[in-house]
């Protein structure tokens, strides 16, 4: 090949690492017209879907319902280029409007602080590779947080349907307050809310028993088909609109029934910088201080955001049978909060119920979320002066729609199937987060973390009984184990009569670490005081490494369980089996430890 055509090839294809940092480039040069119409199909029905929902959320999270559409944007444009999920959507969701609700006390000056620093952490994990951490949040605290997520959500708009203010957001005190003053509901809030609720209730069934027309039926059938699947996918958007013209309706003939969302400020929000400090009537709050009050919300907040992400887009990759890079996830959702947060954004993440929507309807590549975001900045430069009339009925029928499917009744019925000793976590999480969204996650990862440092301290060991002891160990052996094998052979291998030697069978072991190795050397000590011997068995090659460089008198090794058996009447010097001896110093063991 020549050197101009090898440098012109060179010049049209992007270092594998751009391609690696920038998605989009893996599927621009293929983009085709095809993919255009789906993509815009697609992008248009999220954007119905997104728009109600994200007034619905601004509620949930305590801020003015502008707020909501501030986050539903920026997410849209920044995946696109970054993400590496064609389904995925990002934008404000129920569950992180419920944290932002606890960490950032209604102020949008916190909320957008929270946005930045989040996507501050989110990056910097991305960079570090650091979303294994995320495998740290159990299967149980996760249902738990999100069962009780649903019951606290649905429950926090109970108020809306009803008409009530000056209810409490605190959930227990909202209970208590929401049944004290039903008396005073609004005939005309309930109604509609109701209404509205099984509106959206009788779409979502009828779109789960929708059969797909084919191809061959009649064009009327699949006009029909497509008409309802449409009204179907955009039931929010059809049913605030349904409620806004009952509303407006009212309000022409003179009287209204019903509470109203109210004025929403037109136009776009300026892009600038978050503020660090907020004024207060006592003076200004410095950025450490606002930093200090979310507290753990700095922690739990990207979390939990990086874990909603990389689990939808993990689900819809294998649906559809792609790859998703979850550290590239991770530095995605870094830049979309901290762009966002230039925007007025509070924190966002990936939604499922849009991911859902944007999956059925045909996408193609993130190009869909373009179009949706699009949506998004119309609907704020001209349609907030509409959103006047959308009765808060109707968007508390929205969110206790989206939430209620989250709750997971059965995932108590299987965990006591399964493993009853996982309902501890579940049950600790769901219960304390009715007191506090931040003491349910962090209490049900302690007693996740408690119960997964009980199984590496105590490890199962099966003890067989013969001519020699034989222990095997069920799992790996960490340092916290040390001391529980060290007390279950001494006192099997001296209680039996007479005492026997000890074959150690370590097929399970692959690693060990300086403190196991201490161990080892002592209970060694310990079998030879009383004449007995340690034989080891199916050593794994870097822990016969580390056990020859700490050069342990008395260590003896064999390739199987059988040959160690066959052997089994060694010596506590060494005698019937040539033992395996290091020709390095001992450089692990402290000095006068091994005599």
């Amino acid at each position: 090949m020549s050197a101009p055509a090898s440098r012109q090839r060179g010049r049209s294809r992007p270092c594998p690492g751009l391609r690696t940092r920038l998605p989009v480039l893996r599927w621009l040069p293929r983009y085709s017209l095809a993919w255009l119409q789906l993509d815009l199909i697609a992008g248009l029905t999220v954007g119905l879907t997104v728009v109600p929902q994200a007034l619905a959320y601004a509620e949930v999270a305590g801020l003015p319902l502008q707020y909501g559409l501030y986050s539903s944007f920026m997410g849209c444009f920044v995946y696109c280029f970054l993400g590496t999920a064609k389904d995925v959507t990002l934008g404000p969701t129920a569950i992180m409007s419920l944290l932002v609700s606890s960490y950032a006390f209604h102020e949008p000056v916190y909320a957008i602080l929270l946005a930045f620093l989040s996507g501050c952490i989110q990056l910097a994990m991305g960079l570090l590779h650091l979303g294994f951490l995320l495998d740290f949040i159990s299967c149980p605290v996760i249902k738990g947080f999100t069962s009780a997520a649903s019951i606290t959500i649905s429950f926090n708009q109970i108020k809306n349907i009803l008409g009530l203010q000056g209810i409490p957001r605190q959930f227990f005190l909202q209970v208590y307050e929401t049944l004290r003053r039903i008396g005073e509901t609004r005939a005309g809030d309930a109604i509609l809310g109701l209404a509205c609720l099984a509106a959206l209730a009788g779409l979502r069934a009828m779109k789960s028993r929708l059969p797909r027309a084919a191809h061959a039926e009649p064009l009327a059938a699949r006009v029909s088909y497509l008409i309802v699947w449409t009204s179907a996918t955009a039931r929010n958007a059809l049913v605030v609109l349904f409620a806004g013209l009952v509303a407006y309706s009212f309000q022409v003939m003179g009287s209204q029934p019903l509470t109203l969302t109210g004025s929403i400020p037109q136009g776009l929000p300026a892009f600038r910088l978050p503020r660090f400090s907020m004024a207060a009537p006592n003076g200004t709050i410095p950025f450490r201080s606002m930093v200090e009050d979310m507290g753990v919300g700095l922690a739990v907040v990207p979390l939990m955001g990086l874990l909603e992400t990389v689990a939808i887009a993990k689900a819809f990759a294998s649906q559809n049978d792609y790859r998703i890079d979850p550290n590239q996830e991770l530095l995605a959702m870094g830049f979309a909060n901290i762009l966002g947060s230039f925007v007025s954004s509070y924190p966002i993440t990936g939604s499922f119920g849009r991911t859902a929507v944007n999956a059925q309807s045909g996408v193609c590549t993130p190009a869909g979320g373009l179009v949706t975001g699009a949506l998004v900045l119309l609907s704020l430069a001209y349609l907030t002066s509409l959103f006047y009339y959308i009765p808060k009925a109707a968007l508390a029928a929205v969110i206790i729609s989206a939430v209620v499917p989250m709750f997971d009744a059965g995932i108590f019925r299987t965990l006591w199937r399964v493993k009853r000793l996982d309902l501890v976590p579940l049950c600790v999480t769901f219960l304390l987060c009715f007191w506090e969204v931040q003491y349910g996650i962090v209490a049900g990862v302690l007693v996740s973390g408690i119960l997964l440092l009980y199984s590496i301290a105590r490890p199962p060991i099966k003890v067989s009984e013969g001519d020699v002891l034989l222990v095997q160990l069920g799992s790996s052996l960490h340092f916290p184990a040390i001391e529980c094998l060290r007390d279950t052979v001494c006192s099997r291998a001296l209680a039996a009569s007479p005492p026997r030697s000890v074959i150690l069978d370590c097929c399970h072991i692959s690693s060990i670490d300086y403190t196991v190795v201490v161990g080892l050397a002592e209970l060694l000590q310990e079998l030879r005081k009383h004449g007995l011997s340690l034989a080891f068995c199916s050593l794994q090659d870097p822990v016969l490494q580390v056990l020859l460089s700490a050069d342990l008198e008395g260590f003896q090794h064999f390739p199987s369980r059988e040959e160690a058996e066959r052997c089994g009447g060694v010596e506590p010097g060494g005698g019937g089996a040539a033992p395996f001896t290091s020709t390095t110093e001992s450089l692990l063991l402290p000095a006068g430890l091994i005599q």
